[in-house]
């Protein structure tokens, strides 16, 4: 069986499939869970705002042009949602509550490899931490979920042109960051 597009699954949820919905949430559920989390850096926040962006996508899916691909509008509101919070006073950054395993997979076996690749992984985690919100999302985008900077922009809501500026600047900064700590 021939998995359904996301068009498909968006005209069957207007229809009135919650089923339909429940597969789009699978299909994007890592997606807009990491998105959350490398933007705010918890866990349990990341968790929280990324069960609201499927509630409220589902909420405004009428709004949703089904000629345009799913996952950059889910993004969106994804992205949308973390800033808004970290935007709430009172809100203090916090380190990631922990590393990234992808960051350890090509160490296995070795405890000494794994432990530098352990600091090295925590070293950038907290170095993107302390970067803008805006810097830290297109950091997430394009070098961990691998969007192109047109899916970006769509992601954002902003031109192309700016997207390469943010970029630029988001590496430049985590750049200095690392050369500052190290």
């Amino acid at each position: 069986m021939t998995p359904r597009s996301d068009a498909e699954l968006v005209r069957c949820v207007r229809d009135g499939s919650l089923e339909a919905y429940g597969e789009l949430v699978q299909r994007y559920q890592s997606a807009v869970f990491n998105t959350c989390y490398r933007v705010l850096g918890r866990r349990l926040e990341a968790e929280d705002l990324a069960q609201e962006t499927f509630i409220r996508g589902y909420r405004r899916l009428e709004t949703f042009d089904a000629g345009r691909p799913f996952g950059p509008w889910i993004r969106r509101i994804a992205v949308n949602l973390c800033l808004n919070h970290l935007r709430r006073p009172g809100l203090q950054d916090a380190p990631l509550d922990q590393i990234q395993e992808r960051w350890l997979r090509s160490s296995r076996g070795d405890p000494v490899a794994i432990l530098v690749r352990a600091e090295e992984a925590e070293r950038v985690w907290q170095a993107i931490q302390e970067l803008p919100p805006h810097y830290r999302a297109v950091i997430e985008l394009r070098h961990f979920q691998d969007l192109s900077y047109a899916e970006i922009g769509e992601v954002l809501g902003i031109p192309l042109n700016h997207v390469r500026t943010h970029l630029h600047r988001a590496r430049k900064a985590l750049a200095q960051r690392l050369r500052d700590d190290g």
